[in-house]
């Protein structure tokens, strides 16, 4: 696909590189999918698996998972600072791997040995035995592997994937787009794999069993990593990005009493590395007060090479405007806080045990964790619909361009997660009525009433997932890509800290209402949809900050700031990544 060079590794001296594209992809994309089979196959149930083997209560097992994954996501920081600094994107994924193998395996062990988790509670008895100490120390250590592993593997493993397309080529800026919707829908589809079969190994065979499984899969994800390390595009570090970063900031603080010149384009102190693998970015009059950190006074130095001196008395218009892309992502990126609240609802698997889950006047049983099916099935669908049939017909509409704009692409996303709480408050509300109407734990409402919703959910990550990711890794500067990566997870963290700190007010402040608590043990006692309906004002909300955000955006390599085109599709990038 792309023309044969030199060598695989980045390196000052021999700027040729041998980008593979297609060829390596299925070494990347398989082990990504199976990764996500082996993590995903462990957390898709853990919530039942908290509840059922280790006994804990729903609120306190939500609780957990909630804190295990705001936790594990917050780490991608770490390891994109680390990939991005020291190590590399290739060292990084390999470390992170086994960390995530070892971890799954712990988890696992737990389940083979019945002394790693308390004994099962009798059937009709309220009075379960919960983990001791070193129960739950010892799986807490599971999920610390878990984490570490994730926490290198996600802000590196979709940025390690576009390194192996040649960004100066057509073919390869095709490729990079191709690869971003492959990538989810590749992993989607590892995703559905993992809340079917292996769910249902869990639910219906042996925990054992079910939770080796996942592990078996990470151990190919390892396999496939490493054999084919001698073909990967491997970008080496070039330092710390955040250096420059607080460079910007002291320098500016520094000068802040000095006054900009009328021409700062011209003006101002301006210079590019020759080697670095940033694209030269022009001058744009957003966040002005940090232009201030590039005026040159009598008392800063220039090199023989146009560098200054000392970066921390002098910085460059390229560093200041690297650093203001960073800050226009960052009130976009507070979206995706309330939009993960609404599209990932995690009392569906909990109104699922509560209704009929039977496969028509069968005796099957859908497990309630395998409901959300139905949204990675959405996305599964459309996803290839918008690669092949959508970009391609807005394509030929605007002349260019990727289809609808990455913003427009997330927007999008935010809207159709009002509807799908919305829709997700009246199915409560005829569960609950039937439930209460029969007076039975289990309502005759079939759980595929929860489909629409889960569909939606499914279109919403479509949209505002994908679009998320893309927009990180265009708008963030190139060697920033891992940082990049770590935003979205981030972003999903600190919604599970905001979902954990939003459910635990919910039960204390409605505990002891007169209407009776909303988020009760038994769903038929509380009142959910009033949660849906509260959910869903947030995501209005939500969805009216993103609507100025986007107004305001102006998208990297763009001088006038005008909205919906993005330039970074139009604008190879000089260097590659």
């Amino acid at each position: 696909m792309e023309e044969n060079m030199k060598s695989p590794e980045i390196d000052d001296d021999e700027p040729e590189i041998n980008y593979r594209g297609l060829k390596v992809m299925p070494f990347i994309i398989g082990n990504e999918t199976f990764e996500k089979l082996g993590a995903i196959g462990t957390l898709s149930n853990l919530q039942v698996y908290l509840t059922t083997v280790f006994n804990m209560s729903r609120i306190s097992a939500t609780t957990l998972l909630n804190v295990f994954n705001g936790t594990t996501n917050i780490a991608t920081l770490v390891g994109a600072y680390l990939s991005d600094t020291y190590f590399g994107r290739y060292k990084t994924l390999g470390f992170a791997s086994i960390a995530s193998l070892l971890g799954l395996l712990v988890v696992n062990l737990t389940a083979v040995f019945r002394n790693l988790h308390p004994p099962q509670c009798p059937p009709g008895d309220n009075k379960c035995t919960g983990p001791d100490a070193g129960q739950m120390a010892f799986l807490l250590f599971g999920f610390g592997l878990m984490i570490i592993g994730a926490g290198g593997i996600r802000p590196c493993n979709l940025a390690f994937g576009a390194d192996q397309f040649n960004p100066n080529t057509d073919s390869g800026k095709r490729g990079i787009d191709s690869f971003f919707n492959w990538y989810y829908f590749t992993v989607t589809f590892a995703e559905i794999v993992s809340v079917t079969l292996v769910v249902y190994v869990q639910s219906n065979v042996s925990w054992s069993i079910g939770l080796a499984i996942p592990t078996i899969f990470m151990f190919l994800s390892c396999f496939m990593y490493f054999v084919g390390s001698k073909m990967y595009v491997k970008v080496r570090p070039e330092g710390s990005p955040l250096t420059s970063l607080l460079q910007v900031m002291v320098v500016a603080v520094k000068k802040r009493k000095l006054r900009l010149p009328e021409q700062p384009q011209i003006e101002l102190f301006n210079y590019t590395p020759a080697k670095t693998i940033n694209s030269k970015l022009p001058y744009t009059d957003q966040f002005s007060f940090l232009d201030k950190a590039a005026i040159i006074t009598p008392q800063d130095h220039i090199n023989p090479d146009g560098s200054a001196a000392n970066p921390w008395n002098l910085c460059s218009i390229q560093q200041i405007e690297e650093f203001k892309c960073v800050l226009r992502v960052i009130p976009v990126s507070l979206t995706a806080i309330i939009y993960h609240i609404g599209a990932q609802q995690q009392y569906v698997v909990f109104q699922a045990l509560q209704s009929d889950r039977h496969l028509g006047k069968t005796r099957f049983q859908i497990p309630a964790a395998s409901y959300v099916i139905f949204a990675m099935i959405s996305l599964t669908l459309w996803v290839p619909i918008y690669d092949r049939f959508v970009v391609p017909f807005m394509r030929r509409i605007k002349k260019g361009g990727g289809g609808i704009t990455v913003l427009q692409r997330i927007g999008i996303g935010l809207f159709i997660t009002i509807i799908e709480n919305l829709i997700g408050a009246f199915v409560e509300i005829r569960r609950r009525n039937l439930a209460v109407a029969k007076g039975a734990s289990v309502s005759p409402m079939s759980a595929m009433w929860l489909v629409p919703q889960l569909a939606l959910g499914g279109l919403a990550e479509a949209f505002n997932a994908i679009g998320q990711i893309e927009f990180y890794y265009k708008q963030f500067p190139e060697n920033m890509r891992s940082i990049a990566g770590a935003f979205f997870f981030c972003g999903n963290a600190v919604s599970n800290y905001v979902y954990s700190l939003l459910i635990s007010l919910v039960h204390r402040l409605t505990e002891k209402d007169s209407g009776g608590n909303w988020l009760p043990e038994d769903l038929n006692k509380g009142r959910l949809d009033y949660f849906y309906y509260l959910v869903t004002v947030f995501c209005a909300l939500n969805f009216g900050y993103f609507v100025v955000c986007a107004s305001w955006y102006r998208y990297k390599g763009s001088e006038d700031g005008s909205v919906g085109v993005e330039m970074e599709v139009k604008k190879v990038d000089e260097h590659s990544a």
